[in-house]
């Protein structure tokens, strides 16, 4: 799931969130939510759900050999449920044949997912408020402070770095409330049996659904969604949106940080952006992480956009593309959003050499060109904007 360049551009919690044995853990606690609800119930006698939650502890299972069986068995479900149920006999005999009871592979799979999903997702909430504070103020410090604004590459006018910082963290804001709503819908319980009617619960499907739901923290959906994969999708969407945002703010901040513009530049500290050949390099570092996410993200929601047309009521190649996809998306974009919150509130703005390379360009324009489209006063109406914006956000509590 994981590789040395794939945790150099990602996080340790991102990472680690997504290991083999975390992942079966969450597969566990399905598990033991499940028994703990047929138990309640009635489904099963009290004591078999004792026993069953008993065994899912996942330092009772190989977790290696389980990844492994699980390529021949064509899912990881499959070799879990049975040394799970190996495990469970260990504790108590009879209550082998109860494990797993009325639920499927792709039942257990898909709410690990969502728990594996739903902590990631709030380490990224917790980056993006980090990232949204520090670009606030930027803001707020840099008003007024001219800066040429560029459009096709070239320089155009004068704007403020104030009003550039509010340009880069609007979308921030929007992709944070949008992610909110979207993991909302998204992060739900999976329970549907074989094929999504849940007939061997005895007409309790809807009552364990609401029990496991809320034992787990997750949305009961009402209703199985193996094949509907709206919601889910919607929220991988909603992350390309973040990571491409990140990477339209990581673009223009490597532009303004070339030696040759200089406005900008990353802090510098002993082992960060240096060069193995070259000592006096001093390299954008999180601007590339979050520039690598943008360059990989579009393929990989294209690839979970394609993943949508699953056969019937159980997808064949569809679902596991999506699944060995996911995990990639969150710890690519979760590595730009960390990099990006932690460089930018030690950002190093340079207001002299702005200044100096509007007046370079002044003293080289014809002086009506020059006053109209590059007289440093034009920073102050890009001033107006951001206090205005700084207003708006702050008495709808974004700011």
């Amino acid at each position: 799931m994981s590789s040395v360049f794939e945790s150099f551009l990602s996080t340790p919690e991102m990472t680690s969130a997504w290991g083999d044995r975390e992942f079966i853990a969450a597969m566990l606690r399905f598990e033991a939510a499940l028994a703990r609800a047929q138990g309640q119930l009635g489904l099963i006698p009290a004591d078999i759900a004792q026993s069953i939650v008993g065994a899912c502890e996942v330092d009772r299972f190989d977790v290696t050999q389980i990844v492994r069986d699980s390529g021949r068995a064509g899912s990881l479900a499959i070799p879990l449920i049975q040394a799970l149920k190996e495990t469970v006999a260990l504790l108590d005999a009879r209550a082998s044949t109860q494990v797993h009871l009325g639920s499927t592979s792709q039942d257990v799979i898909d709410t690990a997912m969502a728990l594996a999903s739903k902590p990631a997702l709030a380490l990224m909430d917790a980056d993006l408020a980090t990232l949204v504070k520090a670009l606030i103020d930027k803001a707020e410090r840099h008003a007024a402070d001219p800066v040429l604004a560029r459009t096709l590459m070239q320089p155009a006018s004068v704007t403020s770095l104030g009003l550039k910082c509010i340009h880069w963290v609007a979308p921030l804001l929007r992709s944070r409330a949008r992610l909110r709503r979207a993991a909302e819908e998204a992060l739900c319980l999976q329970l549907g049996g074989a094929v999504g009617h849940l007939a061997q619960m005895r007409g309790q499907g809807a009552q364990v659904a609401a029990l496991m739901a809320r034992d787990l923290g997750l949305r009961d959906p009402s209703g199985s969604w193996h094949t509907q994969r709206d919601r889910w999708i919607a929220l991988a969407c909603e992350l390309g949106l973040l990571v491409g945002s990140l990477g339209k703010m990581a673009k223009d901040l490597s532009l303004m940080s070339q030696f040759e513009v200089a406005e900008l530049a990353e802090p510098g500290e002993p082992g960060r952006g240096g060069s193995s050949a070259m000592p006096h390099k001093r390299n954008p570092v999180a601007c590339m992480i979050a520039l690598a996410a943008a360059a990989r993200t579009p393929a990989r929601v294209a690839v979970l956009l394609g993943s949508m047309a699953q056969e019937h009521e159980r997808g064949l190649g569809g679902w596991q593309a999506e699944l060995g996809e996911w995990p990639g998306l969150l710890m690519s974009a979760h590595g730009a959003l960390r990099a990006m919150a932690q460089m930018l509130p030690a950002l190093q703005v340079d207001t002299a050499r702005m200044r100096g390379n509007i007046e370079s360009l002044r003293a080289v324009l014809p002086k009506e060109a020059a006053q109209e489209w590059f007289a440093l006063d034009l920073a102050e109406q890009a001033a107006m904007q951001v206090r205005q914006q700084l207003q708006s956000w702050r008495m709808q509590g974004l700011a």
